[in-house]
């Protein structure tokens, strides 16, 4: 594990909700690669900063911060990256695999809370439940990330998903953590 200066929850204590969600309409969702949406709970603690968040998972080394935004409120993916996504300020209701998907996952997820979000699962905002909801996006070193929406016209960039690696160290915790072996 890093010594980063970011305040981690210990890897022994981080609560870790896994979610494989199946392919509904023309989103994919973990249906490609088998790998699933990943929810570290509370794995900063509260009092973390954006910038904290930043400048932990750059030491890490496994993803670039990309952003610091709020989710879109529309349903979107990536067909290039594995996204990373770490809550910064604030809570939300967030929807991962489509809204008229039965098997949605919809989770309300706040401050210290990172999602591991495979390329392929659809992921929006619903609703802002404090406002001013932050995260810090981040994609795997080397990545460039694109919009997808489960539209005609994107089914070679979907076929490419089936080609992305996986994480070889966790991008949280480093050597060890959720990531490694799913």
């Amino acid at each position: 594990m890093s010594s980063s200066k970011a305040p981690l929850t210990p890897l022994k204590d981080l609560r870790v909700s896994r979610h494989g969600i199946p392919a509904h309409d023309l989103i994919p969702n973990t249906s490609i690669q088998n790998k699933p949406l990943l929810i570290y709970h509370s794995a900063f603690t509260s009092s973390i900063s954006a910038s904290a968040i930043e400048s932990h998972l750059s030491s890490i080394g496994v993803v670039d911060p990309h952003w610091r935004y709020t989710m879109y409120s529309t349903t979107h993916f990536h067909s290039t990256a594995h996204e990373v996504l770490c809550i910064s300020t604030g809570r939300a209701r967030l929807c991962f695999g489509g809204e008229d998907n039965p098997k949605r996952v919809e989770l309300v997820l706040g401050k210290g809370d990172a999602v591991v979000v495979p390329a392929g699962v659809g992921h929006r905002l619903l609703e802002d439940l404090d406002g001013g909801f932050e995260m810090v996006g981040s994609y795997e070193k080397g990545k460039s990330w694109d919009m997808c929406y489960g539209k005609k016209g994107e089914e070679e960039k979907v076929k490419g998903i089936g080609k992305l690696g996986w994480f070889g160290r966790d991008p949280v915790y480093g050597d060890e953590g959720p990531t490694i072996g799913v």
